[in-house]
């Protein structure tokens, strides 16, 4: 009876773990960019190496990607990165413990103590959330080349841009041989209904200048993009792109 009982129980207790795990909230990303002093990008570096990622993880902060732009006047002094939160109110509770920890503070004062002010401005935040087909996000390839893309479409025109990278825009991507990272939509408005950012993995600089030239003459990208846009263009503006390259101490994928 006992045996008959527990054999009942457990696949109850089985289901209901994964009808919870389930149900479980989706993590939120934080995309951030920073603007050192003129010179001072390296003392940054070291910051992160050696003591920011460590301590992001220590107070509940997924260090997901790390880059700097591979050309142009902010190759030299912009780091931008990309981290994972449980939620938004985790993000807000593990900036808080990690600003007020005794070692991150120590680290700060010494590396300034060091080499001065380091940042040339207050660090840019936002809050990002996945589309329902972007892939799993996770760590980076240092070997390979990165496209950061921000699409701003007319009012109201953000779901018709997210329909055609969904039925559309992402397998051609495949097809001519670019692999996306993630794409998202900011959490917080005005951004969150005009906004669609992703990242794309290239070979190569090269690669990316064929793959484009390649989707750009496929006739099916030209199909879809004259049927979604029979009514008028989605985009308000032309996207912004910035050619990322990997930092030495971004996390490394899972072979």
């Amino acid at each position: 009876m006992r045996g008959r009982m527990l054999g009942q129980v457990v696949p109850l207790l089985l289901l209901v773990l994964f009808t919870r795990s389930a149900w479980a909230d989706p993590p939120i990303y934080e995309l951030r960019v920073y603007t050192c002093e003129p010179g001072k990008l390296e003392a940054l570096h070291a910051r992160f190496r050696e003591h920011t990622l460590r301590l992001f993880e220590k107070h509940g902060m997924k260090n997901i990607a790390y880059w700097v732009p591979a050309e142009g006047e902010g190759a030299a002094t912009t780091l931008i990165y990309l981290l994972q939160h449980a939620s938004r109110e985790a993000a807000q509770k593990s900036w808080a413990a990690f600003r007020a920890d005794p070692e991150w503070q120590a680290v700060a004062a010494q590396s300034e103590r060091d080499h001065g002010k380091i940042l040339a401005r207050p660090p840019e935040a936002t809050y990002l959330a996945a589309t329902d087909y972007s892939p799993p996000i996770g760590p980076v390839d240092p070997t390979k080349t990165y496209e950061l893309r921000v699409y701003v479409a007319h009012p109201g025109k953000l779901d018709a841009l997210n329909t055609r990278f969904r039925e559309h825009t992402d397998k051609l991507f495949v097809r001519h041989g670019m692999r996306s990272v993630g794409y998202w939509v900011p959490l917080d408005e005005p951004k969150s209904k005009t906004t669609l950012i992703y990242v794309l993995q290239h070979e190569s600089r090269e690669a990316a200048r064929n793959s484009w030239r390649a989707f750009g003459a496929d006739p099916d990208w030209q199909a879809a993009r004259a049927a979604s846009e029979k009514d008028g263009p989605l985009l308000a503006e032309r996207p912004q792109v910035t050619f990322l390259r990997v930092v030495d101490y971004s996390p490394q994928p899972v072979p």
